[in-house]
């Protein structure tokens, strides 16, 4: 099982690791078939390079170079084929000693979620199978094994193993699914099914890995780690009944924190690593979301590529440039004091003249964000840094953050995080060893642009909203519905107002990774511009 890191375009790139892989898999691991993820030649999700006549150019000579230089052992490969806006297919080949055994086409495209395949696909319709050392194998492409179709329709025409491929993205409770899922269609079909997915962070998306192998008597016989690129053997013996044993080795699953957490350390890493960033920048307040951030991008390229910047106002509190400082020393990170009052000062001068007669409001405090935002693209502009912003889910689904601000930066790790789940995270992390001091996890949140202003002034309690946004956000419950679950009907009607008046806001956020089954961006996509209220009936 080739478990690879593939980039979204660089087919020469995943054309030499694909190669690479497959000698050791050959050398050393004896190995006569390797099989890798779906589309993994081209990275996946590819989007609109597959309307480009010159990049499926670049597939077809990626292809021949792996006819050409690959010998002694076979390898089934995703990869588009076929010809752009006419009949391009999502494949899968199988090449061995410079000739195709077979090329099989993806029968059910997924148009759903954070997929839309059928904007570039045409689904196939054929069985693809070969034999590889005596055994018949059949392909199928990650939605077919969703289906009783494909994997029926391969065991029909002789096949002993059915071989899947995926590029199957994380979120909450996947793994499990995915398993469920395939022992559905071992049961059905009565043989063994080998299930390949790829790794690593694609733009939002992340992926898992958790490569393995359900027996034909349902049982899990292999299974890949998460998070972990690699090659993982499975050993497939015919016995004297002429069935089929297979024998790997079944790493144990992870726990739902440890899944979350490496998903949010391994698609931040990537991001930095595929866009070649050298360093990012986190202002750090002091408080847990800039806390958690930190410790996620230490985690993902070490501290030596990590800067801080504290940027105090008058509301700033001594504890919060304490704790900052506590933490950005004990993880040997480069802090930098930058206070704002001065440019703070200089802008509301700016403005007095336009401001007679209005009474200060949320327009100075998010001067103040703003200030800061202008410090931290400052640095990223002159010294090449990526900003990492870090406002988590709560705050983005109600509009909690200043544009320009707090969210100005390239990349989000905790935008589909809630609030709630960040201290969780939080304390798993500190478990492991502890890094965030605990004072910033215990204290009351602020975003101390006001005297004495905590988030629960203008907020319901995280605990409280949390439950509100997933009913409302994840499971599309209209008000009627929260209502009858016994929520409060005005804190209701307040919620769901806050989240449809700021998707403005959001449609302005740096990307994050996704973890949820309702991300905000790709996954839940909502009209700027809308007539539609809570209140909105038919006249």
């Amino acid at each position: 099982m080739g478990q690879i890191n593939t980039v979204v375009g660089d087919v020469s790139g995943n054309v030499k690791k694909i190669i690479d892989a497959a000698e050791h898999a050959r050398d050393n691991l004896n190995a006569g078939l390797i099989v890798f993820p779906e589309l993994a030649l081209t990275g996946y999700p590819p989007e609109d390079l597959l309307h480009r006549p010159d990049f499926i150019k670049r597939v077809e000579s990626g292809l021949e170079k792996l006819k050409k230089d690959l010998y002694g052992i076979a390898i089934l490969i995703g990869h588009p084929s076929g010809k752009v806006r006419e009949d391009l297919y999502n494949s899968a080949s199988v090449i061995l000693d410079g000739q195709y055994l077979v090329t099989y086409s993806k029968q059910y495209l997924p148009n759903y979620s954070v997929f839309d395949e059928k904007r570039y696909f045409v689904k196939g319709d054929l069985p693809g199978i070969f034999e590889c050392e005596g055994i018949k194998f059949g392909i199928t492409i990650c939605e077919d094994i969703w289906f009783t179709g494909p994997a029926s329709q391969a065991a029909d025409q002789g096949a002993e193993i059915i071989l899947n491929l995926n590029a199957s993205p994380y979120r909450q409770g996947k793994c499990q699914l995915r398993e469920v899922e395939v022992r559905q269609r071992v049961a059905e079909v009565g043989l063994p099914i080998v299930y390949v997915n790829q790794v690593g962070g694609q733009d939002e998306l992340v992926f898992d890995g958790g490569s393995f192998v359900i027996s034909d008597k349902g049982q899990k016989v292999a299974r890949a780690p998460a998070w972990q690129e690699g090659l993982f053997p499975v050993n497939i013996v015919r016995q004297q009944d002429g069935k089929l044993n297979l024998v790997g080795e079944v790493v144990s699953r992870e726990s739902d924190l440890e899944m979350i957490y490496r998903g949010l350390v391994v698609g931040l890493r990537d991001y930095i690593e595929k866009n070649d960033f050298p360093t990012v920048v986190i202002g750090l307040s002091g408080g847990i979301d800039s806390a958690m951030t930190l410790a996620l991008a230490v985690d993902a390229i070490g501290a030596d590529r990590v800067k801080t910047v504290m940027m105090p106002s008058k509301y700033t509190s001594q504890m919060s440039l304490d704790d900052a400082a506590e933490m950005a020393r004990g993880l040997n990170v480069r802090h930098s004091v930058i206070p704002i009052d001065p440019i703070v000062k200089q802008f509301n001068e700016s403005l007095a003249d336009l401001f007679v007669g209005m009474a200060p409001d949320i327009t100075e405090e998010n001067i103040q964000a703003r200030s800061r935002g202008v410090f931290l693209m400052a640095l990223s502009n002159k010294t090449g840094a990526m900003v990492l912003s870090t406002g988590n889910k709560s705050e983005m689904a109600v509009g909690y953050s200043t544009l320009y601000g707090d969210m100005a930066g390239g990349f989000s790790p905790l935008k589909d995080v809630y609030k709630t789940l960040v201290y969780k995270l939080a304390n798993y992390r500190n478990n492991l060893k502890e890094i965030i001091p605990s004072r910033i996890i215990t204290r009351a949140p602020s975003a101390e642009l006001a005297d004495q202003q905590l988030d629960q002034d203008s907020l319901p309690a995280y605990e409280i909203l949390d439950v509100l946004l997933e009913q409302y956000i994840a499971n599309d419950l209209c008000f009627e519905e929260m209502v009858e679950m016994g929520n409060d009907p005005e804190l209701i009607a307040r919620v769901i107002g806050l989240v449809d008046r700021n998707e403005y806001k959001r449609r302005q956020a740096p990307p994050g990774i996704r973890i949820t089954d309702r991300a905000f961006g790709r996954d839940r996509r909502y009209p700027i511009t809308s007539g539609y209220t809570i209140n909105s009936k038919m006249e």
